[in-house]
């Protein structure tokens, strides 16, 4: 069965690069992706990473949102615990009255972040435990029906800002079902429970206003490119980067060089790392269509959120085309 097709934009400094070159190229991609026919683009809510320029997510998503025309735009996600759900709903209440129709809300219940910076945040360690409650009223909020008298969200936008929940976890997925919403679950980084958490939510799923079925979103990561080889090297150099960046942290002063990386990834030490990029598709177009047709259909995924990671900005644009043969000429019913 076809499924729709969508990217999660990491908004990734790469090494030489600055945050407003990582800006300028989460517009190119955008572009490329509404030029190619994608469902949406999402900007993920991360804090004291490098090379991750989506920390101000809302901001991000209205200035590619001025730059595009048509595609939707969202978080995947806004970590609400971190935030006052009304502060939530007037920045997406505003974005969806600047561009109606386009916006979507994903959230999540993790920090996204270090315990260092989410004592940073102000955020109490118990925080998540209201998640569930912290949803509700942030969706009270969005649809002028709010749970907490006499106070309202301005400004509130006429149309519908779709919620979304997002998890790595059975709790997210439990969650999901009991509201009646979409359902993503990261498995780009995250591939352990995937098959567990769609059949948690696809079995106690409850209809709701937003949502009359099911509707399960996967992530999964991309290498396309014209050449075999050329995917698997981009494949190769970017997951290399990566762990490079992530045993960096606390040693800003070393190097590694690609040979010690390749050997901490093949230790005991550095298979769970290698493992949060099981589900990655490389290779031709053909290739990696076939490889997404299967993978949404073992997993019984309605959407797959794509997630281009070569390093230039220009191999992503290049992804993003040649995956585009998989989108196939349909609505999404998750909105």
């Amino acid at each position: 069965m076809p499924v729709a097709l969508s990217i999660l934009d990491l908004a990734t400094i790469v090494p030489g690069q600055t945050a407003r070159e990582s800006f300028h190229n989460s517009v190119e991609l955008a572009q490329a992706a509404e030029r190619s026919g994608y469902e949406r683009v999402w900007y993920a809510e991360h804090h004291n990473m490098g090379s991750i320029a989506s920390s101000a997510t809302s901001v991000l998503i209205g200035y590619v949102a001025g730059h595009t025309n048509s595609i939707r735009l969202g978080a995947g996600g806004i970590m609400l615990p971190n935030h006052s759900p009304l502060v939530i709903a007037e920045q997406f209440g505003t974005l969806e009255s600047l561009y109606p129709g386009r916006i979507d809300l994903g959230l999540g219940r993790a920090p996204g972040s270090s315990q260092e910076t989410m004592r940073a945040l102000r955020r109490d360690h118990t925080s998540a435990d209201a998640f569930p409650q912290d949803v509700l009223e942030l969706q009270g909020y969005l649809t002028g029906n709010s749970v907490i008298p006499g106070v309202k969200a301005v400004p509130r936008a006429e149309g519908v800002v779709p919620l979304y929940i997002l998890g790595s976890s059975l709790f997210g997925a439990q969650l999901a079902a009991h509201l009646g919403l979409p359902y993503a679950f990261a498995s780009h980084f995250a591939p352990d429970a995937l098959h567990q958490a769609v059949r948690e939510y696809r079995d106690r799923f409850q209809p709701s206003r937003q949502l009359a079925e099911p509707y399960v979103i996967a992530g999964v990561n991309v290498f396309a490119a014209d050449d075999h080889e050329v995917a698997e090297q981009q494949k190769v150099v970017s997951y290399r980067e990566r762990t490079r960046r992530f045993i960096q942290r606390g040693t800003k002063d070393m190097d590694f060089s690609d040979e010690e990386i390749d050997a901490f990834l093949a230790s005991p030490n550095g298979q769970h790392l290698a493992k949060m990029t099981t589900y990655t598709a490389a290779g031709t177009s053909a290739e990696v269509v076939a490889y997404l047709e299967d993978f949404a259909a073992e997993v019984g995924a309605d959407e797959l959120i794509t997630v281009h990671q070569a390093l230039r900005i220009e191999d992503r644009v290049r992804s993003v085309e040649l995956t585009a043969a998989a989108i196939p000429a349909r609505e999404s019913v998750a909105r």
